[in-house]
């Protein structure tokens, strides 16, 4: 595979090869919540989650309808994005299949009614997906784009039950290929530095998803934020958490593309929680100067996404 300069699989170059060109997001917030909070499987969430820490600026000011989020998400889009191929809705927050089959159809709907939608973009769980909702989106996506992204966060059940997740890994591999099955593209969202996990069990897991028929991926550094229960653990004991710093993430991160199959996208490398609600690490750096210093590296060591893969 041709990676030209950046020696790695840019999700902008998948999307280009498959669609013709960008395809923006514009994020949705639909008061989902997670079964792991409501009582269904447990309470409290995921230990590291606090959902604000990724929700745009504009959704916070009140809930709107689906409509006007979108018609504010286009507003806030800088510039440059504006001449994106196609436009897509982002239910990001939470877990955007959880509800029944009739009230995902009425906010999908009121979403794809948008003149500037072209399809979504839903975030979920893996265990939050029924046939029913499957048989729903694979005729959708006859008709619009369609995307699934999934949280699978570790590879490790030991992992997954120590930050709550309340759902395996083998929960993950099975929706997977539910949803490919259906014809509709995956991505999977891996989180680093969870406690608990060695470096080497972590860079393992570039092997693992490597076997999963996704399409791209999202990779996330760890990191502490406030009005979580990772925020107390952390607080109790700061030496069960061995947070990344920069240059070591960078290191890592190249590691994991050598042994990463080279057909999986990468969508982004590290997320950049806001100010007020960090508590750590503080690494002042923004996720594209952390891409530039990613690739920067693989031009230092003279490596590429996959470059280890055969023999991992």
């Amino acid at each position: 595979m041709n990676f030209n300069s950046r020696r790695y699989f840019p999700y902008s170059q998948q999307l280009k090869d498959k669609y013709g060109g960008r395809i923006q997001k514009v994020s949705i917030h639909a008061e989902f919540t997670c079964p792991n909070r409501d009582g269904s499987l447990g309470f409290g969430g995921c230990t590291f989650c606090n959902n604000d820490s990724f929700v745009p600026n504009y959704l916070h000011d009140g809930m709107l309808s689906i409509t006007k989020q979108i018609d504010h998400g286009m507003e806030f889009l800088p510039g440059r994005y504006h001449n994106a191929k196609a436009f897509v809705g982002y239910f990001q927050a939470y877990s955007n299949t959880y509800g029944t089959l009739d009230y995902l159809k009425e906010i999908y709907s009121e979403a794809l009614k948008h003149p500037k939608i072209d399809g979504l973009v839903i975030g979920t769980r893996p265990d939050c997906l029924s046939d029913e909702q499957l048989d729903y989106l694979e005729e959708l996506s006859k008709e619009y784009l369609i995307f699934i992204e999934f949280g699978i966060e570790s590879c490790y059940n030991t992992t997954l039950d120590r930050v709550n997740r309340g759902h395996s890994f083998e929960d993950s591999v099975e929706a997977i290929q539910k949803v490919v099955d259906r014809g509709i593209s995956v991505a999977g969202h891996m989180l680093f530095g969870l406690p608990g996990e060695t470096r080497t069990e972590t860079l393992a897991q570039a092997k693992i998803i490597s076997e999963l028929p996704i399409d791209s991926v999202k990779f996330h550094q760890l990191q502490i934020v406030k009005g979580t229960i990772m925020a107390k653990q952390f607080k109790d004991d700061p030496s069960q958490f061995p947070l990344f710093q920069p240059e070591e993430y960078v290191d890592f991160m190249v590691d994991f593309l050598e042994l990463l199959r080279p057909d999986i996208a990468v969508q982004r490398f590290s997320s950049d929680t806001p100010e007020n609600l960090r508590i750590a690490p503080n690494w002042g750096i923004r996720p594209n100067q952390i891409q530039l210093m990613i690739e920067k590296r693989l031009k230092e060591r003279d490596t590429y996404q996959g470059r280890l893969y055969k023999e991992a």
